[in-house]
């Protein structure tokens, strides 16, 4: 199984800070997942995806040429103003993805560290569905929209796969290129968008916006339609083959974010799913024990979430929390949709068949365990899953 990670911030990141120089970051989790339980396929090495927005159109100046003025010489005297070209990179975000090891490409650290973004996403693959190839690295996109998933879709070679290609239209179809199952959620999730009357390639809502409510309703409807696939399916198929997805999806308009902790079951734990959030993400000073135990690990440091007051100016958001601080992170429940809007998290439980509304119900990890993955249930929990979360309204809808 996969890794994700993803940052929203008011202010640009370094992407160094969260893909390669923290201790645990999720270069680091390619090859040492310290909450993956698959010691068949210990490592995420399946090649890996960075995506991230720029932070708006710039101006950049450009040589005079001796036609700016009627005799073609400027005097020192009188100098003009340079001109200014305005460069509009676009709505759409910076992909860079790549089949080699994370751990082993020289190009992702020199991106890295010269590279700053308000919203990022990063993925490393272990393939479960699709071969080695850039096509089928994550994150996957269509014009503003920038997608991710962690899990698979359950019966996907049983029946899943013919019922949802046939079921969207021509111009999603056309646009998937790999052959994950995950490229084609996301290009049912653009059906779905369609379906309810928001046309995913609008110039406007490219460059505003979808509003977050909009996208999680489309996310929503997207895991339906997988479950009603599943249902679809002869019933000996369903009797004799286990069938059931983990969904761990994120999507974003560079705007803002949703995010899914699900699995298509009443009682199993999904995949892990973990956030964070706080006013400022830092790298912590070295005690003088650190450096009496010897030197540091090159590029490698205790990164820390830090809260100065009770508002939000960075979430993350992450498969694998990035800090063995357990104050940092906070579970996310089981069956629900996170959202990001402003940097306010919003969680909402997911209300479908598979929803349990027993509070005291304990969910067994069995399942996500033999597909390699942990739930990491309680790793973040401290007193109630929303204690110490900064910035964090859990919706009872």
């Amino acid at each position: 199984m996969c890794r994700f990670l993803i940052y929203s911030g008011h202010s640009p990141i370094l992407l160094s800070s969260l893909i390669t120089s923290p201790t645990h970051s999720i270069l680091t989790q390619s090859y040492d997942s310290r909450l993956r339980l698959d010691q068949t396929r210990p490592h995420n090495g399946d090649g890996f995806g960075v995506g991230y927005y720029t932070t708006g159109p710039t101006s950049t100046r450009r040589r005079r040429h001796s036609s700016d003025t009627a005799s073609g010489i400027r005097h020192a005297s009188a100098p003009a103003p340079p001109h200014e070209d305005t460069i509009d990179l676009g709505p759409e975000p910076c992909i860079f993805t790549s089949t080699i090891p994370a751990w082993n490409c020289r190009n992702l650290e020199r991106l890295a560290s010269k590279t700053v973004s308000p919203l990022i996403f990063a993925h490393v693959r272990a393939s479960t569905e699709g071969a080695l190839s850039d096509s089928n690295c994550h994150p996957f996109s269509r014009g503003a929209l920038m997608w991710m998933h962690n899990g698979g879709i359950g019966g996907w070679k049983l029946g899943v796969k013919r019922r949802m290609v046939t079921d969207i239209a021509d111009k999603w179809f056309e646009m998937v290129g790999g052959s994950t199952d995950s490229e084609w959620a996301f290009a049912l999730f653009l059906d779905s968008l369609e379906r309810m009357g928001v046309d995913p390639d609008e110039v406007g809502k490219q460059r505003e916006g979808f509003g977050h409510t909009v996208l999680r309703k489309a996310m929503l409807r997207t895991i339906e339609r997988i479950n009603g696939y599943r249902r679809a399916l002869p019933e000996e198929v369903r009797q004799s083959s286990d069938t059931r997805s983990l969904l761990n999806f994120a999507v974003t308009d560079g705007k803002s974010v949703v995010c899914t902790r699900y699995v298509s079951s009443k009682t199993d734990e999904a995949a892990s799913l973990f956030f964070s959030s706080g006013t400022d993400w830092r790298e912590q000073q070295t005690t003088a024990a650190a450096k009496a135990a010897g030197p540091p690990k090159a590029g490698k440091g205790e990164y820390k979430m830090e809260r100065r007051d009770k508002g939000a100016d960075i979430v993350l958001v992450a498969s694998e929390p990035l800090t063995f601080e357990r104050d940092n992170w906070v579970t996310v429940p089981s069956n629900s949709v996170l959202t990001i809007h402003n940097q306010t998290v919003l969680i909402h439980p997911i209300l479908d068949e598979y929803y349990n509304h027993t509070p005291s119900f304990t969910r067994s990890g069995r399942f996500a365990a033999d597909q390699g993955q942990t739930t990491g249930a309680g790793m973040a929990e401290k007193n109630g899953v929303m204690e110490g979360a900064a910035g964090v309204a859990l919706a009872a809808a």
